[in-house]
Protein backbone atom coordinates (compact mmCIF):
# COMPACT_ATOMS: atom_id res chain seq x y z
CA UNK A 1 0.00 0.00 0.00
CA UNK A 2 1.35 3.85 -0.43
CA UNK A 3 0.61 7.06 1.16
CA UNK A 4 -0.90 9.47 -0.87
CA UNK A 5 -0.69 13.13 -0.03
CA UNK A 6 -1.20 16.53 -1.48
CA UNK A 7 0.35 20.14 -1.61
CA UNK A 8 -0.29 22.40 0.67
CA UNK A 9 -1.24 25.10 -2.22
CA UNK A 10 -4.03 22.69 -3.93
CA UNK A 11 -6.00 23.86 -0.55
CA UNK A 12 -7.86 26.90 -0.11
CA UNK A 13 -5.86 29.38 1.36
CA UNK A 14 -7.51 31.64 3.92
CA UNK A 15 -9.08 28.76 6.48
CA UNK A 16 -7.85 27.64 9.70
CA UNK A 17 -5.48 24.35 9.47
CA UNK A 18 -7.65 22.40 11.21
CA UNK A 19 -10.22 22.48 8.47
CA UNK A 20 -7.42 22.95 5.71
CA UNK A 21 -6.34 19.07 7.04
CA UNK A 22 -9.87 18.37 7.77
CA UNK A 23 -10.09 19.35 3.43
CA UNK A 24 -7.62 16.70 2.62
CA UNK A 25 -9.42 13.84 4.41
CA UNK A 26 -12.35 14.57 2.92
CA UNK A 27 -10.63 14.65 -0.37
CA UNK A 28 -9.49 11.05 0.50
CA UNK A 29 -5.45 12.39 1.35
CA UNK A 30 -3.48 10.69 4.20
CA UNK A 31 -0.77 13.51 4.25
CA UNK A 32 -0.54 16.92 3.74
CA UNK A 33 2.56 18.55 2.25
CA UNK A 34 3.68 21.85 4.17
CA UNK A 35 5.16 24.65 2.12
CA UNK A 36 8.49 26.84 3.57
CA UNK A 37 8.76 28.42 -0.13
CA UNK A 38 10.54 32.08 -0.94
CA UNK A 39 8.04 34.20 0.22
CA UNK A 40 8.43 36.25 3.42
CA UNK A 41 5.09 34.92 4.50
CA UNK A 42 5.90 31.40 4.04
CA UNK A 43 9.50 32.52 5.04
CA UNK A 44 8.26 33.20 8.59
CA UNK A 45 6.88 30.18 9.33
CA UNK A 46 10.30 29.24 10.34
CA UNK A 47 9.39 31.67 13.44
CA UNK A 48 6.16 30.56 15.10
CA UNK A 49 5.49 30.67 18.19
CA UNK A 50 4.64 27.99 20.23
CA UNK A 51 1.40 28.36 20.60
CA UNK A 52 1.10 28.76 16.78
CA UNK A 53 2.76 25.12 16.38
CA UNK A 54 0.60 23.55 19.39
CA UNK A 55 -2.49 25.04 17.10
CA UNK A 56 -1.20 23.47 14.15
CA UNK A 57 -0.17 20.49 16.33
CA UNK A 58 -3.83 20.25 17.49
CA UNK A 59 -5.18 20.10 14.42
CA UNK A 60 -3.19 16.88 13.27
CA UNK A 61 -4.61 15.01 16.14
CA UNK A 62 -8.01 16.32 16.15
CA UNK A 63 -8.80 15.54 11.86
CA UNK A 64 -5.80 12.40 12.14
CA UNK A 65 -4.43 13.94 8.99
CA UNK A 66 -0.72 14.32 9.75
CA UNK A 67 2.24 16.88 7.80
CA UNK A 68 4.47 13.81 6.39
CA UNK A 69 6.25 15.88 4.47
CA UNK A 70 8.00 19.81 3.83
CA UNK A 71 8.50 20.99 0.21
CA UNK A 72 11.69 23.67 1.26
CA UNK A 73 11.71 25.50 -1.70
CA UNK A 74 12.84 28.83 0.34
CA UNK A 75 16.59 28.11 -0.95
CA UNK A 76 15.70 29.23 -4.45
CA UNK A 77 15.66 32.86 -3.07
CA UNK A 78 18.74 31.82 -0.16
CA UNK A 79 20.54 29.20 -2.16
CA UNK A 80 23.25 26.97 -0.29
CA UNK A 81 25.33 27.86 -3.66
CA UNK A 82 25.47 32.05 -3.10
CA UNK A 83 28.50 33.56 -4.40
CA UNK A 84 27.56 35.92 -1.50
CA UNK A 85 28.36 34.50 2.37
CA UNK A 86 25.56 36.07 4.13
CA UNK A 87 23.00 34.61 1.55
CA UNK A 88 25.23 31.34 2.17
CA UNK A 89 24.57 31.66 6.03
CA UNK A 90 21.13 32.69 6.15
CA UNK A 91 20.33 29.57 3.96
CA UNK A 92 21.54 27.46 6.21
CA UNK A 93 19.47 29.42 9.00
CA UNK A 94 16.96 28.51 7.38
CA UNK A 95 17.47 24.66 7.11
CA UNK A 96 18.23 24.71 10.68
CA UNK A 97 14.72 26.57 11.59
CA UNK A 98 13.40 24.02 9.22
CA UNK A 99 14.38 20.74 11.07
CA UNK A 100 13.54 22.53 14.52
CA UNK A 101 9.73 23.28 12.99
CA UNK A 102 9.51 19.85 11.24
CA UNK A 103 10.41 17.44 14.81
CA UNK A 104 7.85 19.61 16.63
CA UNK A 105 5.28 19.14 13.72
CA UNK A 106 5.84 15.70 13.46
CA UNK A 107 7.39 16.23 9.58
CA UNK A 108 9.74 13.26 8.88
CA UNK A 109 10.93 14.44 5.71
CA UNK A 110 12.20 17.15 4.42
CA UNK A 111 12.30 17.82 0.17
CA UNK A 112 14.23 20.36 -0.79
CA UNK A 113 14.90 22.36 -4.03
CA UNK A 114 18.20 21.33 -5.62
CA UNK A 115 19.33 24.65 -6.82
CA UNK A 116 22.91 25.50 -6.49
CA UNK A 117 21.75 28.96 -6.92
CA UNK A 118 18.90 30.24 -9.02
CA UNK A 119 18.98 34.19 -9.77
CA UNK A 120 22.59 34.22 -9.66
CA UNK A 121 24.98 32.83 -12.83
CA UNK A 122 25.84 29.18 -11.77
CA UNK A 123 30.15 28.23 -11.80
CA UNK A 124 32.11 25.26 -10.78
CA UNK A 125 32.17 27.63 -7.56
CA UNK A 126 28.36 28.06 -6.91
CA UNK A 127 28.83 24.27 -7.05
CA UNK A 128 31.52 23.67 -4.63
CA UNK A 129 29.54 26.31 -2.22
CA UNK A 130 26.82 24.21 -2.83
CA UNK A 131 28.28 20.87 -2.03
CA UNK A 132 30.21 22.19 1.21
CA UNK A 133 26.64 23.25 2.45
CA UNK A 134 24.45 20.63 1.90
CA UNK A 135 26.84 18.53 3.68
CA UNK A 136 26.34 20.76 6.22
CA UNK A 137 22.75 20.43 6.06
CA UNK A 138 22.81 16.62 6.06
CA UNK A 139 24.50 16.93 9.22
CA UNK A 140 22.02 19.18 10.85
CA UNK A 141 18.90 16.80 8.99
CA UNK A 142 20.77 13.70 10.81
CA UNK A 143 20.94 14.71 13.69
CA UNK A 144 17.59 15.32 14.53
CA UNK A 145 16.23 12.26 12.44
CA UNK A 146 14.77 13.85 9.36
CA UNK A 147 15.43 12.10 5.89
CA UNK A 148 16.99 15.81 3.56
CA UNK A 149 15.41 14.83 0.61
CA UNK A 150 16.49 16.89 -3.03
CA UNK A 151 13.57 17.19 -5.38
CA UNK A 152 14.89 17.00 -9.41
CA UNK A 153 13.95 20.55 -10.72
CA UNK A 154 12.72 22.77 -12.98
CA UNK A 155 16.29 24.00 -13.47
CA UNK A 156 19.27 21.49 -15.42
CA UNK A 157 21.88 21.83 -11.87
CA UNK A 158 19.50 18.65 -10.53
CA UNK A 159 17.49 17.49 -12.90
CA UNK A 160 17.56 13.46 -12.73
CA UNK A 161 18.31 10.96 -10.06
CA UNK A 162 21.58 10.31 -11.64
CA UNK A 163 22.35 13.70 -10.30
CA UNK A 164 21.59 13.03 -7.20
CA UNK A 165 23.92 10.25 -7.00
CA UNK A 166 26.43 11.96 -7.77
CA UNK A 167 26.05 14.07 -4.59
CA UNK A 168 25.56 10.81 -2.92
CA UNK A 169 28.71 9.56 -3.53
CA UNK A 170 30.64 12.61 -2.07
CA UNK A 171 28.13 12.93 1.20
CA UNK A 172 27.14 9.32 2.22
CA UNK A 173 24.61 9.56 5.24
CA UNK A 174 21.56 7.44 4.96
CA UNK A 175 19.76 10.83 5.92
CA UNK A 176 20.55 12.28 2.36
CA UNK A 177 18.10 10.99 -0.33
CA UNK A 178 15.91 11.66 -3.30
CA UNK A 179 12.83 13.26 -3.58
CA UNK A 180 11.85 13.05 -8.00
CA UNK A 181 9.23 14.41 -9.32
CA UNK A 182 8.02 12.78 -12.65
CA UNK A 183 6.85 15.66 -13.93
CA UNK A 184 10.51 17.70 -13.69
CA UNK A 185 12.36 14.07 -14.91
CA UNK A 186 9.55 13.76 -17.52
CA UNK A 187 10.51 17.28 -19.01
CA UNK A 188 14.17 17.23 -18.91
CA UNK A 189 14.63 13.33 -19.75
CA UNK A 190 11.67 11.97 -21.57
CA UNK A 191 12.01 8.32 -22.32
CA UNK A 192 14.71 7.97 -20.19
CA UNK A 193 12.98 8.35 -17.07
CA UNK A 194 12.20 4.66 -16.37
CA UNK A 195 16.08 3.97 -16.58
CA UNK A 196 16.62 6.46 -14.03
CA UNK A 197 14.00 5.47 -12.11
CA UNK A 198 15.39 1.77 -12.34
CA UNK A 199 19.12 2.42 -11.34
CA UNK A 200 18.49 4.57 -8.38
CA UNK A 201 15.25 3.89 -6.93
CA UNK A 202 17.04 2.96 -3.68
CA UNK A 203 17.37 6.55 -3.61
CA UNK A 204 13.55 7.69 -3.60
CA UNK A 205 12.07 8.86 -0.15
CA UNK A 206 9.16 9.88 -1.85
CA UNK A 207 8.15 10.67 -5.05
CA UNK A 208 6.03 14.07 -6.95
CA UNK A 209 2.93 13.49 -9.11
CA UNK A 210 2.90 16.37 -11.66
CA UNK A 211 2.19 16.86 -15.32
CA UNK A 212 5.12 18.92 -17.58
CA UNK A 213 5.41 20.06 -20.97
CA UNK A 214 9.12 19.08 -22.41
CA UNK A 215 12.08 20.91 -23.17
CA UNK A 216 12.82 20.84 -26.12
CA UNK A 217 15.84 22.96 -28.65
CA UNK A 218 13.06 25.65 -28.94
CA UNK A 219 11.29 25.28 -25.82
CA UNK A 220 11.97 26.17 -22.32
CA UNK A 221 8.93 23.93 -21.09
CA UNK A 222 6.35 23.86 -19.02
CA UNK A 223 6.91 22.98 -15.29
CA UNK A 224 3.53 24.32 -13.19
CA UNK A 225 -0.37 24.30 -14.21
CA UNK A 226 -0.10 21.47 -16.72
CA UNK A 227 -3.34 20.18 -16.67
CA UNK A 228 -2.97 15.87 -15.64
CA UNK A 229 -3.28 14.01 -18.98
CA UNK A 230 -1.90 17.00 -21.19
CA UNK A 231 1.58 16.96 -20.38
CA UNK A 232 4.21 15.08 -21.63
CA UNK A 233 4.29 12.70 -18.17
CA UNK A 234 3.45 8.29 -18.83
CA UNK A 235 1.97 8.66 -15.27
CA UNK A 236 0.56 5.20 -15.52
CA UNK A 237 3.94 3.48 -17.60
CA UNK A 238 6.18 5.45 -14.62
CA UNK A 239 3.62 4.44 -12.46
CA UNK A 240 3.52 0.56 -13.50
CA UNK A 241 7.79 0.93 -13.35
CA UNK A 242 7.73 2.28 -9.37
CA UNK A 243 5.38 -0.73 -8.90
CA UNK A 244 7.62 -3.27 -10.45
CA UNK A 245 10.83 -2.02 -8.55
CA UNK A 246 8.55 -2.29 -5.18
CA UNK A 247 8.79 1.36 -4.39
CA UNK A 248 5.70 1.73 -1.85
CA UNK A 249 6.51 4.66 -0.30
CA UNK A 250 4.69 8.33 -0.74
CA UNK A 251 3.29 9.84 -3.48
CA UNK A 252 2.51 13.36 -3.24
CA UNK A 253 -0.11 15.20 -5.79
CA UNK A 254 1.39 18.71 -6.65
CA UNK A 255 -0.90 21.62 -7.47
CA UNK A 256 -1.43 25.04 -6.85
CA UNK A 257 -5.45 25.25 -6.96
CA UNK A 258 -5.15 27.97 -4.56
CA UNK A 259 -3.49 30.41 -6.42
CA UNK A 260 -5.36 29.57 -10.11
CA UNK A 261 -8.85 28.44 -9.37
CA UNK A 262 -12.08 29.35 -7.89
CA UNK A 263 -12.64 26.54 -6.10
CA UNK A 264 -9.90 24.77 -5.48
CA UNK A 265 -11.07 21.67 -3.72
CA UNK A 266 -12.89 21.00 -6.69
CA UNK A 267 -9.57 20.90 -8.65
CA UNK A 268 -8.26 18.51 -6.41
CA UNK A 269 -11.01 16.06 -6.48
CA UNK A 270 -10.81 15.88 -9.74
CA UNK A 271 -6.73 15.18 -9.82
CA UNK A 272 -7.29 12.81 -7.23
CA UNK A 273 -9.76 11.19 -9.17
CA UNK A 274 -7.34 11.31 -11.88
CA UNK A 275 -4.71 9.21 -10.00
CA UNK A 276 -7.36 6.72 -8.45
CA UNK A 277 -8.24 5.86 -11.80
CA UNK A 278 -4.56 5.09 -12.91
CA UNK A 279 -3.94 2.85 -9.46
CA UNK A 280 -6.99 1.27 -9.90
CA UNK A 281 -5.98 0.02 -13.20
CA UNK A 282 -2.23 -0.93 -12.11
CA UNK A 283 -3.60 -2.23 -8.77
CA UNK A 284 -1.78 0.02 -6.66
CA UNK A 285 -4.29 0.19 -3.35
CA UNK A 286 -3.89 3.17 -1.04
CA UNK A 287 -3.77 2.96 2.33
CA UNK A 288 -7.15 3.89 3.70
CA UNK A 289 -7.89 7.42 5.49
CA UNK A 290 -9.20 6.97 8.85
Amino acid sequence: MISLGIYEKALPRDISWEKRLLCAKELGFNFVEFSIDESDERLSRLDWSEEKIAEVSQAIVTTGIPLYTMMLSGHRRYPLGSLDPKIRQKSLEIFQKAVILAGKLGIRNIQMAGYDVFYEEKSALTREYYVENLRKCVEIAAAAQITLAIETMDDPFINTLTDIAQFKKQIKSPWLQAYPDLGNLSAWSGDAVPKDLEDHVDLIAAIHLKDTLPVTETSKGKFKNVAFGSGCVDFKGLLKTLKRLGYSGTYTIELWSQETSGDPCQETAQAKQFFDDIFAELEIKQRPVI
